[in-house]
């Protein structure tokens, strides 16, 4: 089994046990870490629920890509079941009636954002990295990611979003996917204190957190990213006489066309939805739309079958995107997700 479950005191613990790759999830992860919940929900022991990752290289690098690659090859099935359960995880955590508390320790990517960012008590420390860097993938922010970059200040999002950029732990903080600082060698004593006092114990272990880097940015960022496009987000920050936001516009360039202008319209349309269930929803028409798509099982080869880094996107430049190719992935889907 990769996750271990136990009861310890007045907490339940979760651990992702996956640590070679680097935990990524499987969907016998989510199922697993489902029934925990399942069991833990009527027991008045259980006070908190507090969740890390194995090995020392972070809580959780996302997705098992690899799989979603092979089902996307297929029948698509496989990735479907996943994204189901693990969508509604993602919103069952959001609502958990006892604290969640998440140890955003070293790399927390992708669906490990969807397994910790969502509840109520998130903890990042100094080897924190987290991140939504699905369009180097040809994927789209999914698991909730569109609703938490789409409240970030600004547009700290839409640049996280576009540039696939990693957040250290003050950015994490000032962008809304976590709530407190831990130092790393601190986070044993936080969970044995959460397993017999409770989830009020963290905020003993709180300390200040490092400067936003991002904070200093603020200027170029919302002026850049306001744009209504992405080839005029771009031209921007081309244009801008920043040196950084002419490094974000190169890295915003290397990825998959397809998935940067439906990122964007996702982004700017999860900002109008009043819950993290709807822009799960919203998730679930993209993530289907993707999967039918070359970009993605193509994304995931260059950057972790062949890893040959060369990914060739279909179309090639955003000018051939056409508006008629971001709406299909806005379509109402024949699948249904129901959030539970």
């Amino acid at each position: 089994m990769s996750v271990l479950v136990r009861k310890i005191g007045k907490a339940g613990r979760i651990t992702l046990d996956r640590p070679k790759a680097l935990n990524a999830l499987t969907h016998e992860m989510v199922v697993a870490v489902t029934a925990a919940l399942d069991a833990w929900e009527g027991d008045p022991e259980v006070r908190a629920v507090v969740l890390d990752g194995a090995g020392e290289r972070g809580l959780c690098a996302g997705g098992d890509i690899r799989a979603i690659r092979e089902s996307a090859l297929g029948d698509g099935a496989w990735a479907r079941s996943f994204w189901r359960d693990e969508y509604r995880l993602n919103a069952r955590i959001a609502r958990l009636a006892v604290p969640w508390v998440a140890l955003m320790d070293g790399i927390v990517m992708g669906g490990g954002v969807g397994l910790s960012a969502h509840g109520s008590v998130r903890v990042v420390t100094e080897r924190s990295r987290v991140a939504m860097p699905e369009v180097g993938i040809g994927f789209v922010p999914d698991v909730g990611g569109t609703y938490l970059l789409g409240r970030a200040p600004g547009e700290l999002g839409t640049h996280l979003a576009l540039t696939a950029d990693a957040m250290g732990p003050g950015d994490a903080l000032l962008c809304g996917f976590a709530d407190l600082y831990v130092p790393s060698a601190d986070l044993g004593g936080l969970a044995d204190a959460v397993s017999a006092e409770g989830a009020e114990a963290v905020r003993d272990f709180a300390r200040p957190a490092p400067d936003a880097a991002l904070a200093e940015h603020r200027g170029w960022i919302d002026a850049c990213y306001a744009a209504d496009t992405v080839e005029e987000i771009v031209d921007r920050l081309q244009g801008y006489g920043e040196p950084a936001a002419k490094e974000a516009a190169e890295r915003i360039l290397s990825h998959s066309p397809t998935a940067l202008k439906v990122t964007l319209a996702a982004l700017r349309r999860a900002r109008s939805l009043g819950s993290l269930e709807e822009a799960l929803e919203q998730e679930w028409g993209v993530s289907l739309a993707a999967l039918a798509s070359a970009d993605l099982p193509e994304g995931v080869r260059a950057q972790v079958v062949d890893k040959d880094r060369s990914p060739r996107w279909t179309p090639a430049t955003l000018r051939e995107v056409t508006p008629a190719e971001v709406a299909r992935h806005f379509a109402k889907p024949s699948e249904r997700l129901t959030l539970r």
